[in-house]
């Protein structure tokens, strides 16, 4: 059962050893050519790329010689190398930006199409896509739905909704600005 399941928090655990060591907990015999399509597919490989010893580079303990958004990105590359049956994933890219969010999604659709995966999020662009969002207020089930529904039974996802939207409205509205 264990091998079937995957999960990636938003604080996740990294152990001292090689990036390599640490992508290999998803698979232990996984030849370089995958851990670097996995870690393409995570975002995680361009930065990778940049430490002098690439993937044998040698992460402390916990992982504090990477940051957060990274140890996510490394995380998520070892859950897509297990192709899992199941993938639970608790706020598992909220150290990393939208466009890369983005990019993960993109994988996890392409690469792992027949996984099921349980997505705990704050950031509504993480959900949207999903084939069945349940809304939670205070530990109650509030709402269950496509984004769609709920944009038009549910109060709470539709404020969230407006108000995470507005905001990238005003960060690209801000970024135009600045560029003229």
């Amino acid at each position: 059962m264990r091998d079937s399941v995957a999960m990636v928090l938003q604080k996740n655990v990294l152990f001292s050893g090689t990036i390599a060591e640490n992508l290999r907990w998803g698979k232990k015999n996984a030849d370089q050519e995958e851990l670097e399509e996995v870690c393409k597919l995570a975002q995680a490989d361009g930065f990778i790329r940049e430490f002098p010893a690439k993937y044998d580079t040698v992460l402390d303990q916990g992982g504090t010689n990477v940051s957060g958004g990274q140890k996510q990105r490394i995380c998520i590359a070892r859950a897509i190398l297990k192709k899992p049956k199941i993938l639970i994933l608790d706020d598992s890219t909220s150290a990393v930006d939208t466009k890369t969010d983005s990019l993960i999604r993109k994988a996890f659709k392409e690469e792992i199409p027949n996984t099921t995966k349980i997505i705990i999020a704050q950031r509504v662009s993480s959900i949207e896509d999903a084939d069945k969002i349940i809304v939670l207020n205070e530990g109650k089930i509030d709402g269950i739905g496509t984004s769609e529904e709920l944009l038009k039974t549910n109060e709470i996802y539709k404020e969230v909704y407006e108000s995470q939207k507005k905001g990238e409205d005003d960060k690209n509205g801000e970024k135009i600005e600045q560029e003229v």
